[in-house]
């Protein structure tokens, strides 16, 4: 496996349409995805001491957090938008090998900040409504 430039890892949002076209959200600095997954453990008198998952099973959910500059693009706006409407949207994580990561996430926090004589930015955080699905893996 190859090391892959952290600027090629990209959030998009979609554009509200049934079959949605991704924008990537501008001005991003740093983008992070934590895939969480909580465990169900069936360990029984007979598992010798050992824990034992049950596979598949469980809550499922992707969280990503994105922050930087605010540049004010059609993308960043619709954000906005959905943060303030609490919307549900489609959003998608791309890397630069191709591979793709899209679902259904609601934003759960928008910060900005401004210093005086200093660009004004931003920080966000999303989680997962729903399945979030690979697409374009590599091959």
């Amino acid at each position: 496996m190859t090391a892959q430039k952290g600027a090629a890892f990209l959030l998009k949002v979609g554009d509200g349409a049934a079959a949605p076209a991704y924008e990537t959200v501008a001005g991003l600095r740093t983008t992070q995805m934590t895939i969480n997954g909580d465990t169900v453990v069936v360990t029984h008198k007979g598992s010798g001491g050992w824990r034992e998952l049950l596979s598949g099973a469980g809550t499922r959910s992707v969280s990503v957090s994105a922050s930087g500059i605010f540049l004010d693009s059609e993308a960043e706006t619709r954000v906005r938008g959905n943060a303030l409407a609490g919307t549900l949207d489609d959003y998608e994580l791309s890397f630069e090998d191709g591979a793709r990561m899209r679902g259904r996430f609601l934003v759960q926090r928008l910060d900005y900040a401004g210093d005086f004589n200093g660009e004004r930015t931003y920080a966000l955080a999303l989680e997962s409504s729903g399945p979030v699905t690979p697409s374009g893996a590599p091959s």
